[in-house]
């Protein structure tokens, strides 16, 4: 039977390039596995069902080797137990010629030595890349950050004489801390942090 898994990093991201050429090799609809999640383990919903499916003899198509994931030691487990335990089969349609796990088996013990040394090499690569990736966005972030850019939401404009009426009729039990949100237009989260934020700095000018 064939298979076939692809993956793509984030939701908006669209693998129908994928799709098309597994399609084209007449893999069954049924059979084709996608994931719309980071390849940093195999905890993938799609990947683990299709991995409860594969049987001896069966084929797995993947477009490319760090469509199976990112980790290297992962990806180099993940290939022999199913190559290897179910007696399964693998190609990467990128480089096929290279990563069709058919043509190492009819060479025997020395398919498994060269399978072995092409498989480390390539999913070397593919973890340096991942690390590379984060290493640039972490760079990124910190050089936008130096030139004043903020992530995450933004924070509530906050009232500050508004705020300060409604916390004092609320510290007086004249109205709820519910009440009091509405009368300083802010919501929960952002009420109660400014009350802390402003009882912090009432207790630090009273110890002055």
């Amino acid at each position: 039977m064939k298979l076939a898994y692809g993956r793509v990093s984030a939701k908006d991201q669209n693998p129908e390039r994928q799709l098309v050429k597994f399609r084209e090799l007449g893999v069954d609809e049924r059979y084709i596995f996608v994931d719309k999640m980071s390849g940093k383990d195999f905890e993938r919903p799609k990947y683990q069902v299709m991995r409860l499916l594969i049987r001896e003899g069966d084929l797995v198509y993947m477009d490319a080797l760090d469509r199976l994931g990112r980790d290297y030691d992962g990806i180099i487990a993940e290939w022999k137990f199913i190559t290897r335990e179910i007696n399964a089969d693998i190609v990467c349609l990128d480089n096929e010629a290279l990563f069709d796990s058919r043509k190492f088996k009819v060479m025997g013990d020395l398919g498994k030595l060269l399978e072995d040394q092409f498989l480390s090499m390539l999913a070397y690569v593919a973890e340096q890349e991942r690390k590379k990736n984060r290493q640039r966005q972490a760079e990124g972030i910190e050089i936008a950050r130096a030139s004043g850019v903020t992530f995450g939401r933004p924070r509530q404009p906050i009232d500050e004489a508004a705020f300060i009426r409604a916390y004092e009729e609320w510290k007086a039990g004249r109205i709820t801390a519910t009440a009091a949100m509405q009368q300083s237009g802010l919501t929960k989260p952002t009420f109660y942090r400014r009350v802390k934020e402003y009882e912090e700095s009432f207790l630090y000018e009273s110890q002055k």
